[in-house]
């Protein structure tokens, strides 16, 4: 039985492939990628069929970071030029949030720079979780705060928050290279707090930060062990200004090897394309949609999106429908566990306290569309064509301005 053929099956069953098996999925070349997107394919429809979940930012806090993340406009030092401003009141952040959900959207996510949160803080987004929820009690909340402390994902919790967001990024090995002000392990323990909570957890990866093949493997492997129900897979958004302003390794193709193999290893969890999917799927978009169930709508934190009815004429064109509001996204088996139904950044943004995605050798093909076995992954990134600077922009409008939003 050929590789995707064993992956496939793996899949149906939510078993685990193996690490060789993940790196041979990344290592394959352009020539089987139609392949691989079908394999993968087959796995996100037998668990989420063609729906499509609409999730929606507000950056209720921008700018003025003290954390010094590479990848982030946002960050301590940051000499990007995007929007800055303070706290968003609750009726500003309530009527942000409500374009996006009159947009399509099924869940708002609530974002603020920073370490964490204050005790004043989560009093903050509790009231403005409240003022959303009094105008659509049925849109999911997830809120993405930075590191929490003791009690406050309870807090969170008993004000109406469905989820938290706090993304991995990248490998445990490599984390020290892109953020030295708090380290992987932090990461984790507020990921497990959120689950401790009762909330749904949310975190995922960004890739194109020079990563290996191997360091991609390792952070997805990380996240299936912390079992998120949605992994936000980010692709890195180069924003002058930012230590990784100059890294463009991603090519479409990489972009949907990364997705597949993100599918292939978290069968049965929300994968969302996050930030930087305009500016590295760009006409491979709809591709796209074979392998993840979730899109953002509209803007990210920091930078510009694509339009929201561009994203809705995508995912229709594709042969897709959006999730409706009543619909449960995860599969049975994961929304008992956790109690209800949802499940969820930039690299230019995502539901991440920071933005970030704003973020190869392979065997030929086969009789019977199949793939070769287990490959070496390349250690090093493959290059890439020439950065598209033409396609970032930063974001203007919407929260914390006085122009309406892209939804």
């Amino acid at each position: 039985m050929d590789l995707l053929n064993t992956l496939v099956d793996k899949g149906l069953r939510r078993e685990t492939p193996t690490r060789e098996e993940a790196l041979a999925v990344l290592a394959t070349s352009d020539d089987d990628l139609l392949d691989v997107v079908a394999a993968a394919g087959k796995v996100r429809r037998h668990w989420f069929g063609r729906r499509v979940k609409l999730n929606y930012l507000v950056n209720l806090k921008s700018g003025l970071c003290p954390e010094d993340c590479s990848y982030c406009s946002q960050r301590l030092g940051s000499k990007a030029e995007i929007l800055k401003y303070t706290w968003l009141k609750p009726d500003q952040a309530s009527a942000a949030a409500a374009a996006g959900v009159s947009g399509g959207a099924k869940r708002v996510c609530l974002v603020a720079s920073g370490r964490g949160p204050t005790d004043r803080d989560v009093d903050r987004v509790s009231d403005t979780i409240k003022a959303i929820k009094e105008q659509n009690e049925s849109v999911e909340v997830c809120a993405c705060l930075g590191l929490l402390s003791d009690g406050q994902a309870e807090r969170l919790r008993e004000a109406g928050a469905d989820a938290y967001n706090h993304n991995l990024n990248t490998s445990e090995s490599t984390y020290g290279d892109i953020t030295t002000t708090h380290t992987y392990a932090d990461r984790v323990d507020t990921v497990n707090k959120a689950h401790a909570a009762g909330l749904s957890a949310c975190s995922g990866l960004i890739a194109g930060m020079g990563e290996s093949d191997e360091d991609l493997v390792d952070v997805v492997f990380s996240l299936r062990e912390l079992d998120p129900d949605s992994v936000p897979v980010n692709f890195l958004i180069p924003m002058e200004g930012t230590p990784l302003a100059k890294e463009w390794h991603l090519t479409p193709q990489r972009c949907l090897r990364i997705l597949a193999m993100t599918r292939f290893v978290c069968p049965d969890v929300e994968v969302r394309i996050a930030g930087g999917r305009e500016v590295h799927l760009r006409t491979m978009q709809p591709l796209a949609l074979h392998l993840a169930n979730s899109i953002f709508l509209g803007d990210y934190l920091t930078s510009e999106g694509q339009a929201g009815h561009a994203d809705l004429e995508l995912i229709a064109d594709a042969g897709f429908e959006v999730e409706g509001a009543g619909e449960v996204t995860l599969p049975e088996h994961r929304a008992s566990v956790r109690g209800g139904g949802c499940g969820s950044h930039e690299g230019g943004g995502g539901c991440g306290s920071h933005d970030g995605a704003d973020g190869d050798a392979g065997c030929g093909s086969h009789a019977g569309g199949g793939v070769c076995a287990p490959a070496p992954a390349a250690t090093t990134p493959r290059p890439a064509e020439e950065p598209r600077t033409d396609l970032v922009a930063v974001r203007r409008r919407g929260a914390g301005t006085d122009l309406a939003p892209n939804a």
